[in-house]
């Protein structure tokens, strides 16, 4: 099975503290491959940056989730060959392009993304896009 994971999943890889970690654990088990936009790792690294900043979690660690997460994929898309649809979805959702990219990337593909973005997931409601996103709470399988 191939799915498309975002930035708010991806994270909970690395952090076991966070609601949802388990679930998101659990589609790195699953076999078959794990697509992102190029841009997952700075948007990670920049959330990565935070929690440092914050002293949640150390250098050490922090960089360790930013050299590891690339690996975790089977490929990472170069973000300009999904800008112009990303920048269309965003306009029509009237939200940050940013999450659009996984939503016209996965139309591309024809790929569900996983998302853990409930604001996402909720501005979706009644859109073309809403049938293909899965929210992480309800991504199976289950153990």
């Amino acid at each position: 099975m191939k799915l498309i994971v975002d930035a708010s999943v991806a994270l909970k890889w690395f952090l076991s503290d966070e609601p949802g970690a388990e679930q998101a654990v659990r589609i790195l088990e699953t076999e078959g491959e794990l697509l992102a936009p190029e841009w997952i790792v700075p948007e990670v690294s920049n959330a990565v940056w935070k929690m440092i900043r914050s002293g949640r979690i150390g250098k050490g660690p922090g960089e360790e989730i930013v050299s590891r997460l690339p690996r975790f994929f089977s490929r990472l898309i170069p973000v300009v060959e999904e800008s112009s649809q990303a920048l269309a979805i965003a306009l029509r959702i009237d939200h940050p392009i940013y999450d659009c990219y996984y939503l016209a990337l996965a139309e591309r593909e024809n790929v569900p993304p996983v998302t853990a973005d409930g604001r996402l997931v909720s501005c979706l409601t009644n859109t073309p896009w809403a049938h293909r996103v899965i929210s992480l709470e309800q991504w199976g399988p289950m153990p």
